[in-house]
This record gives C-alpha cells, structure tokens and sequence, in this order.
C-alpha cells in the first residue's frame, strides 16, 4: 500500500466533497476519481466518515497555517488578532470545499458536516483563547476571561464579514479592523 496511492484516493475525496457534498458523495465516486477499485479505498479508510475526517483534518491544518502566516511580533495584539481572522473568515469564505460543506451543513443539515463545522469553529475559538491568554501575560491587554473573549472575537468578527455580506455590500478589510477596534478594544462607553 503506497503513499502515492492513499494522496491520489484522499484528491479524489476532497474533489468529489467539493462537488457533491459529504451526503452525495460515495465510495463509487471517490473510486471513479481516483482510478483505483473500492476495495483499494477500504485497504487506507475504514469507511466515508473516515475518510472525510482526514481531509478535514488536512484543511483545518491548512487554516491554521492560514493565521499563523500574517501574524507578526513587530506588529499589536490586536492587528495580528484581525489579521488572522480575517485570512481564516477569507479562507473560510473562498475554499470550494468550505463554501460546499457550509452549504450542506445549512440546507441539509447532514450531522457528519454539522459535526465537522463544530469543530472547525472550536478550533478556531481554542486558537483565539491561547492568543488572548498570551497577550493576557505579556501585558498587550488586561485581565479577562480568555475562552469568553476568544468567542465574542470570533462571532463579531464573523458578524462584521460574513453576516453583514448577507445583506449589504461587504466591508473593506480596513473598516473590519476599524470596526473591530471600536466595538472589541475601545467599546462604546464615552471615556
């Protein structure tokens, strides 16, 4: 059993998931594409479930490499905070197989896709509460609750991008930051 051989099935998954969904997609499809018997699938991946949750593993690793590209010592907590956000919600928004399983969680509601989603975000907040907790001890903002204030991060964040673009013209990313800034970091209080 190649290496070779487990990259070219795992291609072929990820290109049949992006194409028809988690649901739509079989083992028949992933074989077709990837130009080997089903039977040489089940040598590498116990089952679909199994399969899907390598490729969703590789994409999370994706993301997180995502963040960690454009964040920088030279530069404040809160630019690296928007930054990484911003390269995670863009990433998010543009990869075909994200925009497809996003889809599907929302208008089919499959569980393995809702399930996988879960732990996208958890990621993503888990990601955000160590970089709070870090900027907590080297004094770049107070005291808090890392794990509340990763969360509230990540919604208003996804609130300025994703869900504002619902229904009004998308925000430039320089009016996220700004926005970020005034709602997260300076609040709405007159002092």
């Amino acid at each position: 059993m190649s290496v070779q051989r487990k990259e070219e099935i795992l291609q072929a998954a990820r290109h049949s998931f992006e194409a028809f969904g988690y649901k739509a997609t079989t083992m028949d499809h992933v074989a077709k594409a990837a130009n080997v018997g089903k039977g040489t699938i089940y040598n590498f991946f116990k089952n679909k479930e199994e399969l899907f949750h390598e490729i969703i593993t590789d994409l999370l690793k994706e993301m997180k490499w995502k963040a960690e590209s454009v964040m920088d010592d030279q530069r404040s907590f809160k630019e690296n905070v928007h930054l990484a956000l911003y390269e995670l919600l863009e990433y998010r928004r543009t990869n075909q197989l994200m925009v497809k399983l996003i889809q599907e969680g929302k208008e089919i509601g499959t569980g393995t896709v809702k399930k996988a989603l879960i732990h996208e975000e958890g990621l993503i907040i888990n990601y955000l509460q160590d970089q709070v907790s870090k900027a907590v001890k080297k004094g770049d903002i107070r005291s808090c609750d890392p794990e509340m204030t990763a969360f509230i991060m990540y919604k208003l964040y996804t609130a300025f991008t994703i869900e504002w673009e619902a229904l009004h013209e998308p925000l430039p990313k320089e009016k996220v930051a700004k926005y970020f800034d005034e709602y997260l970091f300076k609040g709405l209080s007159p002092s």
